[in-house]
């Protein structure tokens, strides 16, 4: 079969797409009657347990309290016994190794009663621990591979829920994830840890304010995940899509979306399809998804939740990405959430919307009218700006990955150079603090949009800055430099940590000038925010962060610019963020060691991976394609001139001089290849230098080509055809 009859097919898949399961009733059972229908949430437990066993659970959820080990074998039959209600014959301990993704492991309810039949068990012991073969998982030196015993523990703060299959229901218990030793090999642990290290400090800075009912503080979290849809008979006609996640080839079609058509656009008809279906899953998680959207670039969409409980919302975050890869295939559809799929038009990031509060304060983020006057807001904004500025190149390194080099900085993503957009109104007042001026807050005024039928709007006090890595956005921080394809986790470890630090540092000093004072409140706090502005106030810039000018006044600031991953992962274990991750209790120094060389050792994984499909889609689909094509150019060339007739050899000569180019830079790109490296951060570099430019010349000649060669003789589906053909 050509490679014109592969794309051929696929189109006419693509074009006569019917559905193959019937569309989903919304009509008799409404979202709300849904919401949550499949997770073991605290009303299902309130109606289940004992009344004793309930408090003593909610207690734990809610504020922190130790687990009473005791009751879990009356819990363990409760959501036994409800998961076999729901169709459940096995349950799994689910957790989210250093791999990023969703691992799990299923064990059946039945258990042999010895008179030749079975019964359901589902025992205390059984909830709170299990013990999947921790010798595949990426553990950076932590363990050695003949060492296989890891331990799943049960999260009691994250509710189990049901997952739904055509043939049967697994119960789903999210766990941590240890090694024999102790010793974290998830991204759970180390977030769990880090939202008691932040609970500590923020509930002192609110006891040094007078408040003596003071709730447990979390961290909150909510991520706009985008991602792109394409019809997956397109995507299987891709090796480089299935098995890199992204096009390693593909020359930029004649319209892209530059005509900005896209953006907000009506959403196809197959697609809002996928979406309502995607959505319906779920809620039926207990998932608050809020918004969809069209995305900028073609076939580019956008899902965002509510936001929850952080250590809730990684987990909800990981069923989201794996609902959407399910429902979309149920819809012919690939979801892909690669952080760059496509060159040439915008990649896809996971805005994460980070905040902190609780249940007797409110959200601690919140500025309130006349922010002026709220110092208590101040004090924690003010620690935010000093966490950002004194740890960004942490807050780089949590978001460096191979895929995620190729969207930063490209004029659709923050740089790599990290900042805060704080607004104007938030950036006078601080500045008024610099300074050490009376306080005043810009006021928020009405829009009028000078049409009688429609009301005056309300105005927010400052705009928002889409170009800004981390951006106040009204009672929260948007940390725009989050990879689509993300674990949400190891981003919030670093917020919490390091805000904690920041919290901990100004409570201290606030108790050194006032002695457990509170009237001397109002005089010491205004000083130490002055220092505070005064010391870490370079982070804050409100303008362009896509502009050249931007790049030298953050040089002349001291602001670190890491602009790859192998400049960025070592920050990992700078002195700094070894000490500060070890004094709250985060990760030992062994722990964030193992951390920064499995992520380097993912980064050579994925270039070499890429680089080795390279090669092989080069030489097998675009030089086959390549010299047909120069054979029949050769050929008419030949016939003509016995012909007698004048003519040019201009395409030939081109296709001839890139059909060499593709052979030479294919060589070239296997001889790099076998470089010997002097150790991981050697061979990243070496991926980073050497084997990534390697690839882009392969790549320059093969899009050239696609140019050039007959559309009949093309093998790979092109991007006008994934892009544009719904």
């Amino acid at each position: 079969m050509s490679g014109s009859s592969a794309r051929q097919q696929a189109i006419a898949a693509v074009t006569n797409y019917k559905p193959e399961n019937p569309p989903v009733n919304f009509r008799d059972l409404s979202s709300k009657d849904v919401f949550g229908a499949n997770v073991f949430s605290l009303s299902e437990m309130q109606s289940r347990l004992p009344k004793p066993i309930f408090r003593s659970l909610k207690k734990t959820i809610e504020t922190g309290a130790k687990l009473d080990h005791t009751s879990a074998d009356v819990v363990a039959a409760a959501m036994r016994d409800w998961a076999i209600e729901k169709g459940a014959t096995h349950y799994a301990h689910v957790f989210y190794p250093l791999t990023g993704l969703t691992a799990e492991k299923h064990d059946s309810f039945l258990a042999p009663d010895g008179k030749g039949g079975a019964v359901a068990e589902f025992t205390g012991a059984q909830l709170i621990q299990g013990e999947p073969d921790a010798s595949s998982f990426p553990s950076g030196g932590i363990r050695a591979t003949f060492e296989a015993r890891g331990y799943t523990a049960w999260d009691v703060t994250s509710p189990a829920y049901i997952l739904e299959n055509p043939n049967g229901t697994t119960l789903c218990i999210p766990t941590a994830f240890v090694s024999w030793t102790g010793e974290a090999l998830d991204k759970k642990t180390p977030l769990l840890r880090s939202m008691m290290a932040l609970n500590t400090q923020a509930q002192r800075i609110l006891k040094i304010f007078g408040h003596k009912d003071v709730g447990m503080v979390s961290s909150t979290a909510g991520a706009e995940q985008e991602y792109f849809l394409i019809d997956r008979n397109f995507f299987f006609a891709r090796p480089d899509l299935l098995n890199a996640g992204r096009s390693l080839f593909g020359a930029k079609p004649p319209k892209g979306q530059e005509f900005e058509d896209q953006y907000f656009g009506v959403i196809p008809d197959r697609v809002l399809a996928c979406m309502l279906e995607t959505e319906r899953e779920l809620f039926k998680l207990g998932i608050p998804v809020k918004t969809r959207h069209n995305e900028v670039a073609p076939s580019q969409y956008e899902i965002a939740p509510v936001y929850e409980n952080a250590n809730v919302a990684t987990d909800h975050q990981q069923l989201v990405m794996l609902t959407m890869k399910k429902v979309a295939q149920k819809y012919g559809m690939e979801c892909l959430l690669h952080e760059k799929p496509f060159a040439g038009v915008n990649g896809s990031g996971k805005h994460l919307n980070w905040s902190l509060g609780n249940s007797t304060q409110g959200n601690l983020l919140e500025p309130g009218p006349a922010p002026h006057t709220n110092i208590q807001f101040l004090v924690f904004c003010a620690a935010v700006i000093r966490a950002v500025h004194k740890h960004a190149p942490l807050l780089r390194a949590v978001v460096a990955t191979a895929n995620n080099d190729h969207r930063l900085g490209a004029n659709e993503a923050p740089p790599a150079i990290i900042s805060i957009f704080l607004g104007d109104q938030l950036t006078g007042l601080f500045e008024q603090l610099r300074k050490g001026e009376e306080l005043s807050s810009k006021q928020a005024r009405t829009l009028n949009v000078s049409v009688d039928t429609m009301p005056a709007l309300p105005m927010d006090a400052g705009d928002r800055n889409r170009t800004s890595p981390f951006a106040f956005t009204g009672n929260k921080f948007e940390f725009r430099a989050v990879g689509s394809s993300q674990s949400i986790g190891g981003p919030l470890v670093a917020l919490n940590t390091m805000m904690a630090e920041s919290l901990d540092y100004i409570a201290g000093e606030i108790e050194k000038a006032t002695g457990g004072d509170e009237k001397k409140l109002a005089t010491a706090v205004p000083k130490i925010l002055q220092d505070v502005i005064t010391k870490h106030g370079a982070i804050v810039f409100n303008g362009d962060n896509y502009t050249q000018a931007w790049h030298e006044e953050a040089e002349k600031r001291g602001l670190p610019n890491f602009k790859t991953c192998v400049d960025a992962l070592p920050q990992l274990t700078s002195p700094d963020v070894v000490a500060m991750f070890k004094n709250y209790g985060v990760l030992t120094p062994r722990e964030t060691q193992s951390r920064q060389d499995i992520y380097v050792e993912q980064y050579v994984k994925t270039v070499l991976t890429e680089a080795k499909l390279t090669v092989e889609i080069a030489r097998t689909s675009i030089f086959p394609a390549a010299v047909r094509y120069q054979s029949q150019l050769a050929t008419t060339c030949t016939n003509l001139k016995v012909l007698g007739y004048s003519f040019d050899t201009d395409t030939l000569d081109e296709v001839t001089k890139l059909v060499k180019a593709l052979q030479d830079g294919a060589t070239a790109l296997e001889k790099t290849l076998a470089h010997h490296s002097n150790g991981l951060l050697d061979e990243a570099r070496h991926c980073c230098h050497g084997v990534l430019p390697a690839m882009l010349k392969v790549r320059d000649a093969a899009d050239k080509l696609e140019g050039l060669v007959a559309d009949d003789l093309w093998p790979l589906p092109t991007y006008q055809e994934m892009l544009f053909i719904k």
